[in-house]
């Protein structure tokens, strides 16, 4: 199942299920079941056998989406999480994962532009796999990592990299306005079975530029989830950002970085293709 977040007919926020290339409004404009993916998530009906009969009706191509969750509380980000990133960036032997937040409102949807702030040269791309978390976790081990889980999807962690390397903290560098691409769908964990198994792609104009299967993750799923659960209590529709692999653009070489008019793909196996096209930010 694909589940997604999108803008009604009349513009306001609600979600549903995409199907063979239609969407489903579950959401306060449809069948009301909830009212946003997390609310979905909370009451226990996300990921379950759902009747659409009666669900207004649209074609994929004419919707906008939003991020696929548009209200997690907490999105909690891993980096250097790939051993590839790891030695390009000359950052081995990691003894614990690093974390940083990105804020909520920074997100945006698949087919939504990625803003290049005008007060950087250095901006870059980062395509991940986000997992959402299912109910509440609070010093979880990694052998009931799983068991919270609700669900998994593509990620784009754009960078401002001169903001992220201005000091020891890269918060700053990780969260100016449209820069975190979430979508286009949330895939229930159910529906993946192995998730070691899944292939991580990053294009930007077609152009591979990462490549790596999850199970290259430095930090293991359940390892991560017993970190972070360690020292912060998580709840449904809380979001981790898995990490990234290498081919990052600061060290693809000359001409890696971002400019207006690329377009990024992160494309994951069974959670489809994120799209954005990097665009500068007004004056």
């Amino acid at each position: 199942m694909q589940y997604a977040s999108f803008l009604a007919t009349d513009g306001s926020e609600t979600w549903g299920l995409v199907i063979d290339e239609t969407t489903y409004d579950l959401g306060p404009t449809g069948l009301n079941l909830a009212a946003t993916i997390r609310e979905s998530i909370e009451t226990g009906i996300f990921g379950t056998d759902l009747d659409v009969s009666g669900a207004p009706t649209r074609p994929e191509s004419e919707v906008t989406f939003l991020p696929s969750l548009t209200n997690p509380g907490k999105i909690i980000c891993i980096g250097v999480n790939y051993r590839a990133h790891q030695e390009e960036s000359g950052k081995t032997g990691q003894t614990a994962p690093t974390v940083f937040t990105r804020f909520a409102d920074t997100q945006m949807g698949h087919l939504v532009d990625a803003v290049k702030p005008t007060s950087t040269t250095k901006f870059d791309y980062e395509g991940e796999m986000a997992l959402v978390i299912g109910k509440e976790a609070w010093h979880v081990s990694e052998e009931d990592s799983w068991d919270h889980i609700a669900g998994y999807a593509c990620y784009n962690d754009f960078s401002v990299r001169d903001w992220q390397k201005a000091a020891s903290q890269w918060i700053p560098g990780k969260n100016f306005p449209t820069t975190g691409g979430f979508g286009p769908y949330l895939v229930p964990a159910a529906d993946l079975g192995d998730v070691n198994n899944l292939t991580l792609e990053t294009r930007v104009n077609g152009e591979t530029r990462q490549k790596a299967s999850v199970a290259d993750l430095y930090f293991t799923i359940p390892q991560l989830m017993a970190y972070v659960t360690g020292f912060t209590k998580l709840n449904p529709g809380d979001v981790i950002v898995t990490g990234t692999p290498g081919g990052v653009g600061l060290f693809w070489g000359e001409g890696g970085l971002l400019n207006a008019g690329d377009v990024v793909e992160v494309e994951i196996t069974g959670l489809g293709t994120l799209r954005n096209t990097v665009v500068d930010e007004a004056n």
